[in-house]
């Protein structure tokens, strides 16, 4: 796993679903294009959730892993 820059950063740890999600899209909507936010949140089905999300829209994954119950997304926004 490489070390990516990210230029904001989100604490969406303890949040259920949608939560985790929705407040990311918040962020993402604040960031300049091109602009990285880095995403960590303890709920399972955010994995399904942010893939889904990325999918459907022009932000770009750039890295997403799981370490100790904690999932971890790396978006720029598109």
């Amino acid at each position: 796993m490489t070390e990516t820059h990210w230029d904001e950063q989100l604490d969406a740890r303890g949040l259920n679903c949608p939560l985790p999600l929705l407040k990311a899209k918040q962020a993402l909507h604040k960031l300049e294009p091109g602009k990285v936010l880095k995403v960590v949140a303890t709920d399972a089905g955010s994995q399904r959730d942010f893939k889904a999300f990325v999918d459907q829209s022009d932000h770009q994954m750039l890295e997403s892993f799981s370490n100790d119950g904690q999932y971890t997304y790396i978006i720029q926004r598109g």
